[in-house]
């Protein structure tokens, strides 16, 4: 039943999305819209395969350092959540300053990291962590915080160890809260290593569309667009599949 679920929601969005670009290719020709304000999906696609190893090379470079910091996000916001759970003095101290930096934009920031850790992949990485984080670290909070009270008199009453009850009790009950903000943070994460991509690189498809808005090269930007759209989707739904797998219970009705 699931698979035949997965399977007619896939075609349903293929088929959405091939009704759109018919519609807007119709559009482009019936109004006479200018390429360089709009063009059609035809030349994004001629665009695209002008040079398709090209693209798909930065794209690889762009989703390498897209992963890289999820999973530094994944790691120290998952150990933040825990200490900010468990340890009273570090949630008071050290949660008010988290929100606060949230709050500073991080495009604002990005110069620094670029002055500190130079023109590289690592400012990128570093970039794409910080926006990710905080969604991590909420939703693991709030997952760590949502252990049924019943549950947790349970582990009092059989007297377990406290890491057998943060492994066995509270990180279980945390993990949909958990996986729910990591399909948040992948698509935050994807942001931030654009963002590190247009304050300075030489690769990536922030690189592309940054490189192409100055030529005014609007194909080029569309096909830069669709590559970041589609890997974006692709993340997500990994992270639905691993989801399911792994929270299966929620999943049988």
């Amino acid at each position: 039943m699931k698979s035949v679920f997965l399977s007619r929601r896939l075609l349903t969005g293929i088929a959405s999305f091939l009704v759109l670009m018919a519609a807007w290719e119709v559009s482009i020709k019936a109004f006479g819209i200018r390429p360089i304000m709009l063009p059609a999906p035809s030349s994004i696609l001629a665009e695209f395969r002008t040079d398709s190893s090209w693209y798909l090379g930065n794209a690889w470079y762009t989703l390498l350092t897209t992963l890289a910091g999820f999973a530094l996000s994944v790691i120290f916001g998952v150990l933040i959540a825990v200490l900010l759970v468990s340890v009273k003095w570090f949630e008071n101290t050290v949660y008010p300053l988290i929100v606060s930096f949230n709050s500073v934009p991080k495009v604002a920031i990005a110069p620094l990291f670029v002055v500190w850790l130079g023109t590289g992949p690592e400012p990128k990485i570093a970039i794409s962590f910080l926006i990710a984080v905080f969604a991590i670290i909420v939703d693991a909070v709030h997952g760590l915080r949502s252990v049924p009270a019943d549950v947790m008199d349970l582990g009092r009453v059989l007297k377990g160890s406290r890491w057998d009850f943060f492994f066995k009790v509270r990180l279980p009950c945390a993990l949909p809260s958990i996986l729910t903000g990591m399909k948040v943070s992948i698509s935050l994460a994807l942001v931030g290593a654009i963002v590190g991509e247009f304050v300075a690189s030489q690769r990536g498809l922030g690189y592309i569309i940054l490189s192409a808005q100055g030529s005014f090269d609007t194909p080029r930007v569309f096909a830069a667009l669709f590559l970041l759209g589609g890997m974006g989707m692709a993340l997500f739904t990994m992270l639905e599949w691993i989801e399911r797998r792994v929270t299966h219970w929620r999943h049988i009705a």
